[in-house]
């Protein structure tokens, strides 16, 4: 699994461009299409996942799927369990807090999660915006901590980090 981050809209929100060998997907296509377009530099996609729908996260969804129609991934479409999409196999884990519809996508074959703003380097997302819920956000720490400590988290904004560290220097961690 090859990950590359492209950084969208004045938000600075991560887009993530994931390959295989043969395959692609996008996850949370931010707000600058032009600049996501330029970074596939003409490969296929071959779905979408989307960790919430806060503008900053979708804002070129629209575009991305005018010029490919696939499978977008989502809390309105996914249940908790796993999937087999074009090759990865992943699964989804509700981890409402930052919103209510916000979830996260765990790959067991590469030990990495796509949370979008739930998680953050040392910090979780904001729960004051509507529909996120300080309680929900505790009860999605404490389901999210029981993943292994060398965990690779990627975030919708800012760098990628680990559970391991999360537990040892993120104070919502360690008070959960």
């Amino acid at each position: 699994m090859k990950i590359e981050r492209v950084v969208t809209g004045e938000l600075e929100e991560n887009c993530y461009l994931v390959s295989s060998v043969n395959h692609l997907f996008v996850v949370d296509p931010g707000s600058d299409y032009p600049n996501i377009k330029k970074a596939l530099k003409g490969r296929t996609v071959d779905f979408i996942l989307i960790t919430h729908h806060h503008f900053d996260h979708v804002g070129a969804l629209d575009d991305l799927l005018a010029d490919y129609s696939v499978p977008v991934f989502d809390k309105n479409n996914t249940e908790e369990k796993e999937y087999q999409e074009s090759g990865f196999h992943f699964s989804v884990i509700y981890t409402p807090g930052h919103t209510s519809d916000s979830i996260s996508f765990y790959f067991p074959d590469d030990n990495v999660l796509f949370c979008g703003d739930f998680l953050f380097l040392e910090s979780v997302g904001r729960w004051d915006l509507p529909t996120g819920d300080m309680n929900e956000m505790a009860r999605s720490i404490t389901k999210i901590k029981s993943l292994s400590d060398d965990c690779k988290v990627y975030s919708g904004h800012g760098e990628d980090t680990t559970i391991g560290h999360e537990k040892k220097y993120n104070y919502y961690f360690q008070n959960v």
